[in-house]
Formats: C-alpha cells, structure tokens, sequence
C-alpha cells in the first residue's frame, strides 16, 4: 500500500485500493462453512461405513446358519459368524451388538442391531446424525428351493 503522506484522504485512497488482506479476509468467512462440511463428510462417511459392514456381516451370518440342523444350532452358527466378523473389524465394537435369530416358516432371519452412540463419528459431526442405533436385517431361505 503506497501512501503519500497528503492526509486522511490519501490514506484512504490508498486503504481502499490496497489488496494485501483479501485473501485473510475470503478465507476467515468460507473456512468455516468448509470446516462443518468436511467434518459432515467425514461422520456421514463413517455411519455409511458402519450401515454398511453390519449388513454384510448380518447376511453372513444367515448365510453361515444354513448349515445347522436344528434351530438352536442355526442360532449358534449365526451368532458365532456375527461375533467372528465384528472382531476382525477395526472401529467396531462386538459389546455394542445385539444378535436376534428367528425362524417363521421356512425363512430365518438375522437381525443386527448396534449401537453407535460411544463411536467417534456421532461425536465429531457439527450436523444432524441419523439415529445411533443401526438396524440390519437378513433373510435366507431353509430347506432349499
């Protein structure tokens, strides 16, 4: 900024035309908006992650239950699966699963339910959460056809 030394209007003058501060400035008002963005970006990332491998272990664990013979024993292989594959994964807490096997005619169904509340990712969000508990359901056929 080139400042003549002719008084308060000069000084102005040349406040105005100087253009040192603009990048400070633009960056202090659109940081933020990026920073909650991001920060949404990275929580919505990890529930989807999370949605994602419960469903995936949910239809192994149905697919794993086939092999029983009788309905305890069908229970048994699906709850083995589910605890098997929740610790082999990393973030995921096997304490914070919930296992339900059921049969109804010729269909068993494996329903997952896990809580997210104590995960990082509903503690780092900035924007509205979907519900901490996480639901997943699969089905699978018994008796063959």
């Amino acid at each position: 900024m080139a400042w003549s030394g002719k008084g308060k209007r000069g000084f102005w003058r040349a406040l105005a035309a100087g253009r040192g501060g603009v990048a400070i400035v633009e960056f202090a008002l659109v940081a933020p908006i990026f920073l909650l963005m991001l920060l949404g970006i990275i929580a919505y990332g990890g529930y989807f992650w999370r949605a994602h491998s419960l469903q995936q272990i949910a239809n192994d664990a149905a697919r794993a239950s086939i092999a029983g013979l009788t309905a305890a024993e069908r229970e048994a292989l699906a709850r083995a699966a589910v605890r098997s594959e929740l610790a082999a994964l990393t973030g995921l807490r096997p304490d914070s699963a919930v296992v339900g096997v059921s049969e109804a005619s010729d269909t068993l169904l494996v329903t997952l339910d896990y809580d997210a509340k104590q995960d990082i990712f509903f503690h780092l969000a900035p924007v509205p959460m979907p519900a901490p508990l996480i639901r997943r359901t699969a089905a699978v056929r018994l008796g063959g056809l």
